[in-house]
């Protein structure tokens, strides 16, 4: 299967990189060019092996180093339509490089496959991707939504490896020093994805062929990477299936 390197995943900046190590995209361009192309270095990956970028949304912590980054290196970056709208509006795409619309039947793009679909969060056009990677396998990739939707599942399922977002523990949130508004917005079904909410989906993905689990922008402030980890493994062991057996969970 492809290589999926979480660069960067949180609140301060969320990048991946997925491919091969001769080829790949990166999702998200969430810190800046010099922080991403030194993370690509300490993962042994050449920048001239980066063939684009997709984007998620318009966020700054997925969108912080994208017109420096593209236009530096020529590289192509796409997105859904309405992220397009809003990162034109904002001028992220005043730069050397061409701009894309994602179309909803899917793309084939250095050597894969992109299937986008819509995610509940607050911004121009989020969307999440399906895919499908040049020896058959499936990777499936959502974060930055407040809710897992039927059509979020769908896309999900199947998928040999998945990339969730594991947010927040709600009580450290609630209990957290985080002003009200802002509280109200993650808890919100276009805000952030919850421990428990991300646990609550896995058994049925597992139970689908997911066999890889990467639980992804965790906030540094409301949970930890064990909290999550524990919430996600005890409900795959509630439901039956067993680490290293069945699956294999790991935290960005």
């Amino acid at each position: 299967m492809a290589i999926v390197c979480p660069l960067f995943s949180g609140s301060r900046g969320n990048s991946y990189y997925i491919g091969s190590r001769e080829s790949g995209i990166l999702l998200d361009a969430g810190r800046s060019a010099r922080q991403i192309g030194k993370m690509l270095e300490r993962c042994r990956i050449p920048m001239e092996a980066v063939k684009g970028i997709f984007i998620t949304h318009e966020h700054a912590d997925h969108i912080q180093g994208l017109r420096v980054l593209a236009s530096k290196y020529h590289l192509p970056v796409f997105a859904s339509a309405g992220t397009l709208q809003k990162l034109q509006q904002d001028g992220c795409l005043s730069g050397e490089f061409l701009a894309e619309e994602i179309p909803w039947g899917g793309l084939d793009f250095a050597g894969m496959s992109f299937q986008p679909f819509p995610t509940s969060h607050d911004s121009a056009e989020s969307v999440g991707y399906r895919i499908d990677t040049l020896d058959g396998a499936q990777i499936g990739f959502a974060t930055d939504l407040g809710m897992v939707t039927p059509e979020v599942t769908a896309h999900l399922e199947r998928c040999k490896m998945v990339v969730l977002e594991s947010n927040h523990d709600v009580g450290m949130l609630q209990n957290g020093s985080y002003p009200y508004p802002l509280k109200r917005r993650i808890l919100s079904e276009q805000g952030h994805l919850s421990n428990e909410a991300c646990a609550g989906c896995l058994p049925k993905l597992v139970e689908t062929g997911t066999s890889q689990i990467l639980l992804a922008h965790l906030s540094e402030e409301n949970n930890t990477p064990d909290v999550a980890r524990q919430t996600a493994l005890c409900s795959l062991q509630m439901a039956g299936w067993e680490e290293h057996r069945h699956f294999q969970l790991l935290t960005a």
